[in-house]
């Protein structure tokens, strides 16, 4: 399904906890009938109890929240928060708990991996920002570098429904029948600002392949700059074939991605692709200074996109993800302006040398990790039809 995109919207961009979390705060401090909470990881830490006690503020105050967990990035959930939010009238769901941690199973890939707040249908946060400290990691990585936008018009019914589709699919599937019996609050869709802006999910039904078809598509119409930031970074076939046909026309492409990293194999499989993009002239830097957890873009200074999907198969074949596109040279400026930024101060660029210099063990380590993410892939059941390539993905890959 193609991105519809609405006009008069206010979007405004926000840099990491640093300014996310407040927004976030001030606004549910103002909620008055309904708060539809969703997040990968909900931290036991100052910000988590910060926004459980915002939440129970409000639904002692008669609004309706609902919370909407994953069962593996916030599988301690139940034990930190749940009682608390439970005494003040919150509901909350896990989606896909997790019952065994000790055999593999295909839809433990599957996971809720969006970052999503929507507040009496008026006001919606939408990035890659979990309910988590920026300063809750190693020392090194502090704090997080990622991106967020608190959304206000049109745009929100979009968000909406897509927030209150979750809730009544994960109500079912939990067998929560009184948490279903909810009013339905009417977005307020009345012009806000002068900005396009669309919202779109993936999901394993209707919208499967969305957020890569806009990627797609924006790349195919590319034709001065596309800059990437990504945290988890390792594009199928049809995404690597629209990079390198960009490419070929000279569209400058500039791809940020992680120096430090939680996943050590995700990073080592990213860089086996390095060699390729920079003979296609390509550049790619690695952002060094602390833990980069962005996921955005920036095309032609006029497209831009903010979400929860990474560019890699787990996002992109696999998990629930949520992303806002973005039609407008302020809103495309401001990140544009803001990636850069990092680039120049916190990032290091890779050159051919660096790729040339790596001992044959460490280049083998490296294709080791593409091969184990393949392999999990496959077992998911996406490899051979979605994302897998014989060759590698390659700056010519074959028509499959």
């Amino acid at each position: 399904m193609s991105a519809e995109f609405l006009p008069g919207n206010r979007l405004t961009l926000l840099n990491s906890g640093r300014e996310y979390f407040p927004a976030l705060l001030a606004a549910l401090a103002e909620a008055r009938e309904e708060i539809y909470l969703e997040s990968y990881i909900f931290a036991d830490d100052p910000v988590g109890h910060e926004v459980a006690s915002a939440l129970c503020a409000a639904a002692r105050r008669g609004v309706t929240v609902n919370v909407t967990v994953d069962g593996f990035g916030a599988r301690n959930f139940a034990e930190d928060f749940r009682p608390r939010l439970a005494e003040a009238g919150v509901r909350s769901l896990f989606y896909r708990p997790e019952i065994s941690r000790f055999h593999f199973q295909r839809h433990r890939l599957r996971r809720l991996h969006r970052k999503l707040v929507v507040i009496d249908g008026r006001i919606a946060f939408v990035g890659g920002i979990n309910i988590v400290d920026d300063n809750n990691a190693p020392a090194d990585m502090c704090p997080r570098y990622d991106y967020a936008v608190r959304v206000e018009g049109p745009v929100l019914s979009q968000i909406h429904h897509a927030a209150r589709r979750m809730w009544e699919i994960v109500t079912w599937v939990n067998f929560k029948r009184r948490f279903r019996l909810t009013p339905i609050v009417r977005p307020c869709c009345e012009p806000a600002g002068e900005q396009q802006a669309a919202f779109l999910i993936r999901d394993n039904i209707r919208h499967r392949n969305d957020i890569l078809h806009a990627y797609l598509s924006a790349i195919g119409n590319a034709r001065e700059e596309i800059l990437i930031a990504n945290a988890y970074f390792l594009p199928g076939i049809r995404f690597a074939r629209a990079l390198y046909a960009a490419a070929r026309r000279g569209v400058r492409i500039t791809i940020l991605l992680q120096g430090k990293t939680d996943h050590p194999l995700m990073r080592y499989a990213a860089q086996t692709l390095y060699a390729a993009g920079l003979k296609a002239g390509m550049r790619i830097f690695e952002y060094e200074t602390s833990f980069l957890h962005a996921k955005v873009a920036v095309i032609d200074s006029e497209w831009a996109t903010v979400g929860s999907s990474n560019i890699d198969p787990f996002s992109l074949l696999l998990a629930k993800e949520a992303n806002l596109i973005v039609r407008d040279t302020v809103f495309a400026g401001e990140l544009r302006a803001s990636l850069h930024d990092a680039m120049r101060a916190d990032s290091r660029e890779m050159l051919p040398e660096d790729i040339a210099r790596l001992p044959w063990h460490s280049r083998f380590l490296r294709w080791l990790s593409y091969g184990l993410v393949r392999l999990l892939v496959g077992l998911a059941g996406y490899g051979d039809r979605h994302w897998r390539n014989k060759e590698g993905v390659s700056p010519e890959p074959p028509e499959r």
